[in-house]
């Protein structure tokens, strides 16, 4: 008898909570070919202008592939490690900083080092635009992650105009 009654106070609750209905289709923002490719080419020419010889990699919200820039005379490894963080840092949704900072040996997230495709070395970050993820910038080549990171800001911040849309 307790049995029953709980099974339909439980009914009754469900019933009296409707599920909350999911919409079909979903909406986001992307950055277009045309912006991805300029804060390749910011982060690159801010790189550049300090000496440096890196590949830059932009992907879309999802972690795929926007646009690789390679400098001539960067390491044939900086495409891989510039995709890498850039596909970290979306998939993620926060910089391989961040992430090197929290994935400590003996942290609680140390598990995420050896997740296939994860490069945790600073120099990957986010790009928002009207609070919504829309992409991510890894770069490689600069001595350190530290720097490799100032590049990518500095290209998010040359197309932060071009961001609002």
């Amino acid at each position: 008898m307790l049995a029953r009654t709980l099974l339909a106070a439980t009914v009754l609750l469900m019933l009296a909570h409707p599920a909350m209905a999911q919409e079909p289709l979903a909406t986001y923002k992307s950055l277009s070919p045309e912006l991805a490719l300029d804060l390749a080419r910011a982060s690159h020419g801010d790189c550049r202008s300090r000496g440096y010889q890196v590949a830059v990699a932009v992907v879309d919200r999802f972690g795929g592939t926007q646009v690789i820039l390679r400098d001539r005379f960067a390491g044939a490894h900086t495409v891989s490690t510039a995709s890498g963080k850039a596909w970290t840092a979306a998939t993620f949704r926060t910089s391989t900083t961040e992430l090197n900072a929290v994935s400590q040996p003996g942290m609680l997230q140390a598990g995420i080092r050896n997740l296939p495709g994860t490069v945790i070395i600073g120099g990957g970050l986010i790009v928002e635009a009207g609070g919504s993820l829309v992409g991510a910038v890894g770069v490689s080549g600069a001595p350190g992650g530290d720097a490799d990171e100032a590049c990518a800001r500095a290209g998010i911040d040359a197309i932060r105009d071009k961001l609002e849309f």
